[in-house]
C-alpha cells in the first residue's frame, strides 16, 4: 500500500481508477480530505494559530518496497523494518498473498539479543488477499461508484500485473524492480523523489485554508528528512519524528543491556557488536546521543548546510514505554499478584527515553499515550499496544467510589472488547479543587482558593510511572535552553540557559499590560519571568503528602520562610497578600565573587530549596509553577549564562509515600550478587535479574 501510495505512478502504471493512476486518486484524497478539515477549522473562527497551531505529515509513513535492492531476500540495514515473529520476504508476501503455502524464517528476542529460533509454515488454504472480480461488476464498485480501469485486474497481485514475479511459477522476475526507476539504471530515492512530492501537495492543501500553519515533518522512522526547499516551509516549519526504545517496546521488558540501534543503521559502527550497551548508565547516554542525532536532522528543513545550526525547531511526536512489561506483571498477572500496582520497572524505561530528550538536547516531546479507556485486560484497545500513561483499572481502592466522576456507568462499552473507563474529570472540575490560584496575579478582595492535597491525589490516581512523565520544565523562557537536567532519584531539577539583549521583549501599545501573559501587574519596563512547572509529584511537602494520601507526615506545617540573600522574594498561593510586580524588585544581578544561597519555600504545597545565579524566585503554588526573573543584558553582543536549581529539600518523595503501590528500592534476590561476581561485574542496576540495587 505504501508502494502505491507514495510510488504508483511509477511502479504500478496499470492500476487506474476514475482514471487517475492510484497515487494520484490516493493523494489526492489525502490531501482533500485534510484540506477540508481545515477549512473547517478555520470557519470556527477562533481555533487557527491559537488551539491549531499546524499539521503533521502522515503519521510514521514507511518505504513499503520502494529502494527494495532485492524481493527475494530480507534486508540487513533499513531504517523502519524490524524481524520479529514470523519474517517474509517480499517474494514470500506475494506468494502468501495468492494464497499459497509459505516456510517462513521464525524471529524472536532472546538473552543475547535479536536470533532465529526456526521456521513456521503458513498455508492461507488459498485464500486470496486481493478482491475478487465478482466484487465490482462491470468494474464498478456498487458501494463507492468507483470506475476501474480494464487493465487492472482484479483477483490478482498487482506486482504480478506488472511483470514483477510469476504466479504460477512463484518465480520473482524482477528482483531489483524497486531499486531502479523502471527502464533506466536511475537508482530510486524514496525521500527525494516519493515522499516530497506527496508532502509538497498536502502541505499546499492545508495551506489554502491556514496560510500561517507550522509545517510539522516526519519522515519515516529514523530516517533523515530529504531537504525541504524554505520556498514550500515559509519560515513555519518543525521536525517531528518518533522515538521509542525499541528493545523494551519490542521486549516488553527492561533489559540490562541496548544497542545504540539508531547509530547502527545509519553506518556509525563496522560491526554490530560496537553498537552493544551494557548497564544502565551506558543505555542512558547512548539513548540520549541517539536523540542528538534525530535533532541535527532538522539542518534538512530549510536545506541549510550540514554544518549549520538547525533554523527550526524539533519535537518527538511520539514517546514512550509499555506497562504490560514481563507477562502483565504489574497487573498482578504473575508471581501470584506478588507485583500488582509495581511500575518501578516501567518507570525506570520512561524515565530514561524522557531522560534522553533532556541534558543538551534541551528536546520538546510528547508521551504516547494517554487512552481513557484503557484496561489491563486490553490494553490501549488496539494493535496489542499498552502504553497508556493512566488506567482506570490502577485507580487507587476506596477513592472510585467516594470521587464521582472517576467511575463510568457499568452498560458503557467500546466496541465489543474493552469497558469504558472513562474520566470525566479535570483539574478545573474537580470537586475539592478550584480554579488554579496566583496571589500575584489575584485582585485584592478574591478569596483563596485550592487544596493542595486534593489535586496532588487526584493527578497520582490511576497514573502509571507517573514520577517519570510527570516532570520539572521550563514552560516558558526568556532566552534558549542549553541544559536540561532531572534527577528523579534525588528530586533535583538544573536548568542552564543563555539569553541577550534579543530575548527581551518590547511592549509597543505603551500600557500597564504585559505582552505575552495578558496579567496585569507587570511593569512594562521589567522582563518576563521564565515559568517553569514544578510538579508536586516531586516536589510536595510532607504535609501534602500526609493530607493528599493519609500517610503519617514527618513534618508540620511551616510557613517560614528563608532567604540566603537579600533581594529574593517569594509569593505563595492563598497565603500571602497580593502585590504588583514593579521595576525596582525584579532582579538583583549576582557578581562571580557571590556564592549563592538557596532560597527555602516550606509550606502545605512545596518543600524546596531553590539556587539561581541571578535574579529572583516566585512560586505560584497553586499552578505548580516557579517564575524566575533576571537581568538581561542590554545591546551587547554575548550571550549571558544564567542557571537555577530546585531539590526537594527533604529527598525524593518515595513511590509508596505516593500511594503508587511500589518502592524502586527492591531488594535483590537469592543469587543475584553470585551471577554477576562469577562473571567478574560489580553489582549494577542492569542485573539481569531485575533489581536495582546500585
Amino acid at each position: 500500500m505504501f508502494a502505491l501510495f507514495f510510488g504508483g505512478s511509477t511502479f504500478a502504471p496499470k492500476c487506474i481508477i476514475d482514471g487517475m493512476n492510484i497515487q494520484q486518486y490516493l493523494q489526492t484524497h489525502f490531501a482533500n480530505a485534510f484540506g477540508k478539515l481545515a477549512e473547517r477549522v478555520a470557519a470556527a473562527g477562533d481555533l487557527l494559530d491559537e488551539v491549531v497551531i499546524g499539521w503533521d505529515s502522515m503519521n510514521e509513513p514507511a518505504e513499503g518496497l520502494i529502494s527494495w535492492d532485492d524481493l527475494n531476500a530480507y534486508p540487513e540495514k533499513r531504517d523502519s523494518t524490524l524481524k520479529k515473529g514470523t519474517v517474509p520476504s517480499p517474494a514470500q508476501s506475494f506468494r502468501l498473498g495468492m494464497g499459497q503455502v509459505q516456510t517462513l524464517d521464525n524471529y524472536a528476542f532472546g538473552s543475547r539479543g535479536l536470533k532465529r529460533d526456526g521456521s513456521v509454515t503458513i498455508d492461507p488454504n488459498g485464500v486470496k488477499a486481493w478482491a475478487d472480480p465478482s466484487t465490482e461488476p462491470g468494474g464498478v464498485h456498487p458501494r463507492w461508484g468507483w470506475r476501474r480501469d480494464p487493465g487492472w485486474t482484479l483477483g490478482t497481485c498487482v506486482w504480478a500485473l506488472h511483470d514483477v514475479w510469476d504466479v504460477q511459477s512463484g518465480y520473482v522476475l524482477q528482483p531489483d524492480y524497486f531499486a531502479h526507476h523502471p527502464g533506466t539504471a536511475e537508482s530510486v530515492h524514496f525521500l527525494r523523489s516519493f515522499f516530497l512530492p506527496q508532502y509538497t501537495v498536502y502541505l499546499k492543501a492545508i495551506r489554502a485554508h491556514h496560510p500561517q500553519a507550522i509545517a510539522f515533518v516526519q519522515p519515516p522512522i529514523f530516517a533523515q528528512p530529504p531537504p525541504i526547499p524554505e520556498e514550500l516551509l515559509l519560515g513555519r516549519a518543525c521536525y517531528s519524528m518518533h522515538y521509542f526504545d525499541g528493545l523494551t517496546l519490542v521486549t516488553r521488558h527492561w533489559n540490562w543491556y541496548n544497542a545504540d540501534a539508531l547509530g547502527l543503521l545509519r553506518g556509525k559502527y563496522s560491526s554490530p557488536i560496537q553498537a552493544l550497551r551494557i548497564g544502565e548508565s551506558s543505555i542512558r547516554k547512548s539513548l540520549q546521543s541517539q536523540l542528538s542525532y534525530l535533532k541535527a536532522d532538522a539542518t534538512q528543513l530549510g536545506a541549510l548546510p550540514p554544518t549549520s545550526p538547525a533554523r527550526y525547531p524539533t519535537i518527538i511526536g511520539e514517546i514512550g514505554t509499555p506497562f504490560d512489561m514481563d507477562s502483565k506483571r504489574s497487573y498482578g498477572y504473575t508471581d501470584g499478584g506478588k507485583y500488582k500496582g509495581d511500575y518501578s520497572r516501567q518507570e525506570r524505561a520512561l524515565d530514561a527515553s524522557l531522560n534522553a530528550a533532556d541534558g543538551e538536547n534541551c528536546l520538546n516531546w510528547t508521551v504516547w499515550t494517554y487512552c481513557i479507556d484503557n484496561s489491563h485486560q486490553w490494553g490501549d484497545g488496539w494493535n496489542l499496544e499498552d502504553l497508556s500513561l493512566w488506567s482506570s483499572d490502577d485507580l487507587r481502592a476506596g477513592e472510585v467510589a467516594k470521587t464521582p466522576g472517576l467511575h463510568p456507568p457499568s452498560d458503557l462499552s467500546v466496541g465489543s472488547i474493552a469497558p469504558a473507563r472513562a474520566s470525566s474529570l479535570t483539574i478545573s472540575t474537580l470537586p475539592m479543587y478550584s480554579a488554579p490560584y496566583s496571589s500575584s496575579y489575584a485582585e485584592e478582595d478574591e478569596p483563596v482558593k485550592g487544596e493542595p492535597a486534593a489535586l496532588l491525589s487526584f493527578l497520582t490516581n490511576g497514573a502509571r510511572a507517573v514520577r517519570a512523565f510527570c516532570r520539572p520544565w521550563p514552560i516558558a523562557v526568556v532566552g534558549t535552553p542549553t541544559n536540561i537536567q532531572f534527577d528523579i532519584s534525588k528530586a533535583v531539577f538544573h536548568l542552564t540557559l543563555k539569553a541577550n539583549a534579543e530575548d527581551v521583549a518590547v511592549d509597543a501599545d505603551d500600557d500597564d499590560d504585559d505582552l505575552v501573559t495578558g496579567k496585569k501587574g507587570l511593569d512594562k519596563d521589567s522582563s518576563l519571568p521564565t515559568e517553569i512547572f514544578l510538579p508536586l509529584v516531586h516536589f510536595a511537602s510532607d504535609v501534602c503528602l500526609g493530607k493528599a494520601l493519609g500517610s503519617a507526615a514527618s513534618h508540620q506545617a511551616d510557613d517560614s520562610f528563608e532567604a540566603g540573600q537579600e533581594g529574593f522574594s517569594r509569593s505563595t498561593s492563598g497565603t500571602t497578600t497580593p502585590r504588583e510586580y514593579t521595576a525596582s524588585s525584579v532582579t538583583l544581578p549576582l557578581t562571580s565573587q557571590v556564592t549563592p544561597s538557596p532560597i527555602v519555600f516550606k509550606d502545605d504545597w512545596y518543600d524546596i530549596a531553590v539556587t539561581v545565579s541571578d535574579g529572583r524566585v516566585e512560586l505560584l503554588a497553586s499552578e505548580q509553577k516557579l517564575l524566575w526573573f533576571y537581568s538581561v543584558p542590554a545591546g551587547e553582543k554575548e550571550d549571558k549564562e544564567l542557571t537555577i536549581e530546585v531539590r526537594r529539600s527533604s529527598g525524593a518523595i518515595k513511590a509508596n509515600a505516593l500511594g503508587l503501590g511500589y518502592t524502586t528500592e527492591s531488594k535483590a534476590r537469592d543469587g543475584c550478587v553470585g551471577w554477576l561476581q562469577e562473571r567478574g561485574f560489580l553489582c549494577d542496576a542492569w542485573c539481569p535479574e531485575g533489581c536495582s540495587i546500585m
